[in-house]
């Protein structure tokens, strides 16, 4: 079996948030990192000091930057805790897929859940514990676009319009616009009709319209199905369940099946920056529709008699 992989995106990380959100209002009462002898998550501060600064600490709300999880904490230094589950993290209320992966466990008192987990197979993930100030030198939005739930197509233009990359590509830079990664990429050019290999500039006004309803339609889509569990089956919910939107994908990891919008072509997979592209070149013409448009007519017209 080939597995495909993907970074938790806006939807799973979202969906993670909503499904730990029962831990608001608990005391954190100890910090635990399990033994695993596999590549450990990066953590900071180390664990003697994260623990000094944690426990006793109530969890105040939890919030998302990006594909960050944060945990907001009580006190005057504005502290909080970010997970960030990169490749294959998940941060979980229920028991975990199995031990061997466990990364750290916030033990909870004066709440429903008694434990929060995260889980982590491959030991990408990291986990901060930041003051106000740290917070905003690392997360702030210098460094992390802003939310792609909030774009508008003016948004767009300013944060993408002058870049002379590939709008696929573009879209994968999270100091442009926060939370899109290659899966959710690929389903919104597909939604939106755009070529993912169209250079930013070269986008008309039409264009960032269509861009921005399809991102907000594609993400709010696959948050209500809680994100999408590929064929490696690692992203799970709070509960350890899977999403659904991996039923609902266009072209993502479809090469070679028919497009289910027009119904005439075939998904087309090629490489962009080091990662897979999935398109359909009958939804997604390489050149903007109205030039194509008035290519064809000049054709038309240049073999008449």
């Amino acid at each position: 079996m080939v597995y495909t992989y993907g970074m938790p995106e806006l939807p799973e990380v979202e969906t993670m948030c909503r499904g730990i959100n029962a831990v608001v209002g608990s005391r954190i009462v100890g910090v635990v990192r399990p033994q695993c002898h596999l590549k450990p998550i990066t953590m900071t501060p180390a664990l003697a000091g994260f623990r000094r600064r944690a426990v006793g600490r109530t969890i105040e709300r939890i919030d998302r930057v990006g594909k960050r999880v944060v945990l907001r904490l009580d006190g005057a230094r504005g502290d909080a805790i970010v997970i960030e589950p990169r490749m294959t993290g998940l941060v979980l209320l229920a028991e975990p897929p199995n031990r061997d992966h466990m990364r750290l466990v916030l033990q909870l008192a004066d709440g429903i859940a008694p434990e929060l987990l995260f889980w982590d197979r491959r030991g990408l993930g990291v986990v901060r514990l930041v003051a106000a100030d740290e917070f905003e030198r690392r997360y702030g939005l210098g460094l992390v676009g802003p939310d792609a739930l909030t774009v508008t197509p003016e948004l767009l233009r300013e944060r993408l319009g002058a870049s002379r990359r590939e709008i696929k590509v573009a879209l994968l830079d999270q100091r442009g616009v926060a939370g899109i990664g290659n899966l959710y990429a690929a389903e919104i050019l597909h939604l939106a009709g755009i070529h993912p290999a169209r250079p930013c500039k070269g986008l008309k006004p039409g264009d960032w319209q269509a861009l921005a309803r399809a991102v907000i339609d594609v993400l709010t889509e696959a948050i209500r199905y809680e994100g999408s569990t590929l064929s490696d089956g690692t992203y799970r919910n709070a509960q350890n369940e899977a999403g659904g939107y991996q039923n609902q994908h266009r072209v993502y990891d479809r090469a070679g099946e028919l497009c289910g919008g027009c119904r005439e072509a075939t998904v087309v997979r090629f490489v962009q920056a080091q990662r897979s592209t999935f398109f359909c070149p009958t939804c997604q013409p390489i050149a903007p529709r109205s030039s194509r448009i008035r290519t064809a007519s000049r054709r038309g017209t240049s073999r008449e008699p």
